[in-house]
């Protein structure tokens, strides 16, 4: 991953292959021209106080996303200044929020993909600015190049000429001793990683990443970060009784696995668990999906992803809470031993299910994982799923829907999301749905009304959640996997939703914020 470092030295003398320097889009007193925000002073000043103006020549307007290259002024040991926009500024002098900020970076480190070394002379100030600087680089020089190795002629290597990401990152203006500049840089190098980890596994084709494999992973990096696995099998889980887990699993050659990963530390005071959506493949199983639907269906374990990165980065953190992630892993394929509609599935709490539409099948999984969670009596449960096409008509691609059976939690996993940077909505759960997922030969149908189908389903979540515990569920089947061109710091395919809102939640846990 791209290397972060701090550096005090001028400008000037800072040798790279680039100066990153932001631009801000003017306020209508600044008769709406582009504005160069803190940090570029030496470079504004070596244009002899004209950047703004060169730049607006060139085009530039300080529109969030846009890119404007220049060369760098005479004097400079750095051939090329870059300088990308922050969107409008809201007051005259006003720094840019911490997430405009993080988007920059993760724009500029994006533009120079294939570059040694760059400068990055943001705004940062602050510890806050300065880490949302570093994540918005590293999140925004990621690349997944694992399976490109042929030339588009003749299938020669091309390795050596793809270009490949950002190599090291700047920060210019930060003191490398200043231990809150220095933690800042550690916490956004933590999260980033393993948020990148995350990527790696949606993005990894289907056929190299199983339920078995999946584990496999989770077993190393506990292993790495001291973090305790217990991985259930086929044949535990059918002792245990894991109907849900199982049923879902009973088309496929891979089996499934329910993952448990626990991160404790001896000044934790509250328990929180985390459980991850882990459908490694979803064809729809019997339902089977209908075609164009099936091509990004390596990304229906990205809540698992999610879960396990945020439980990797708190122990890399040393957070003073107890974290507990369950992975609830499965392929759903269709075979003549896949769960049929119609079929009745007992699950791991006891209750029966009505199997009406096997595509319905994350709820199942979770079903069992968040009854096992549920045991333990943590503070509070989340879930994390790419679960409902309905919560993408609600809310798009860049959003994921946030309900809970306790408004003052879900107001406060809203606000973790806010402040890490995820765009978030806060969804109810009408009573009048559940009527619908009443069965006649079972205590519950998986499927209900059509109309409100993301509702529906955290509806069926919340009969699996024990009694008297606090319980969240994001649906991030929008923002789970980008379809589209990259912006930001999100790339093409998997963006790692959801894990730093986790870790936020699991810090305000921590520190006492949350009640």
């Amino acid at each position: 991953m791209t290397a972060l470092t701090l550096s005090t030295a001028a400008l000037p003398g800072l040798r790279a292959d680039a100066i990153v320097i932001g631009v801000a889009k003017g306020t209508a007193s600044a008769a709406g021209g582009p504005v160069v925000v803190p940090g570029a002073e030496a470079v504004d000043k070596a244009y002899d106080g004209r950047l703004a103006g060169v730049l607006e020549t060139l085009g530039a307007s300080g529109a969030e996303g846009e890119v404007t290259k220049l060369p760098a002024p005479t004097g400079f040991k750095t051939p090329l200044v870059v300088a990308v926009g922050l969107g409008t500024q809201p007051e005259k002098d006003a720094a840019p929020d911490t997430e405009a900020l993080r988007r920059a970076a993760g724009v500029a480190a994006r533009a120079l993909s294939g570059s040694k070394k760059a400068v990055f002379a943001l705004p940062m100030t602050d510890a806050a600015e300065v880490g949302a600087v570093a994540e918005g680089a590293l999140l925004g020089a990621y690349s997944f190049d694992a399976y490109k190795n042929a030339d588009d002629a003749g299938g020669k290597d091309k390795k050596k000429n793809r270009k490949g990401p950002l190599a090291e990152a700047v920060l210019a203006g930060v003191p490398s001793r200043d231990k809150a500049f220095k933690a800042a840089v550690e916490r956004a190098t933590a999260v980033a990683e393993e948020l990148n980890r995350a990527r790696d596994l949606i993005n990894t084709p289907p056929n190299d990443l199983d339920p078995e494999a999946f584990a496999a992973v989770a077993q190393a990096a506990a292993k790495e970060h001291g973090i305790k696995v217990q991985v259930l099998d086929e044949k535990a889980l059918a002792k245990g009784g894991h109907g849900g887990i199982l049923g879902v699993g009973a088309g496929s050659a891979s089996g499934p696995r329910l993952v448990k990963l626990s991160y404790t530390s001896a000044k934790a005071k509250k328990h929180l668990a985390f459980v991850g959506k882990g459908i490694t493949y979803d064809s729809g199983g019997i339902s089977l999906k209908p075609a164009g639907h099936n091509e990004t269906m390596k990304c229906d374990m990205s809540g698992a992803a999610a879960v396990f990165a945020a439980v990797v980065a708190a122990a890399r953190l040393g957070l003073a809470v107890n974290v507990t992630g369950w992975l609830a892993l499965a392929e759903n394929m269709p075979s003549g031993s896949a769960t049929r509609p119609g079929d009745v599935l007992r699950m791991y709490s006891g209750k029966t299910v009505e199997v009406l539409n096997t595509d319905a099948e994350g709820r199942l999984v979770l079903a069992d994982a968040l009854w096992a969670a549920s045991e333990e009596k943590p503070d509070a449960i989340v879930d994390v799923a790419t679960l409902t096409g309905a919560m993408v008509l609600a809310l798009g691609s860049r959003t994921f829907g946030i309900m809970a059976n306790d408004d003052t939690f879900r107001a406060a996993v809203l606000e973790a999301a806010e402040e890490a940077g995820e765009p978030a909505w806060p969804m109810p759960l009408p009573e009048h749905l559940r009527k619908g997922m009443d069965s006649t030969v079972a205590d519950i149908a998986n499927m209900g009304e059509r109309m409100g189908g993301g509702l529906v389903a955290g509806l069926f979540l919340r009969e699996f959640v024990g009694e008297g515990i606090t319980w969240a569920h994001l649906d991030i089947a929008g923002p789970a996997f980008n379809e589209g061109g990259p912006f930001g710091y999100t790339p093409k395919g998997g963006t790692g939703s959801a894990v730093r809102t986790l870790v936020r939640l699991a810090e305000q846990t921590a520190s006492g914020e949350l009640g």
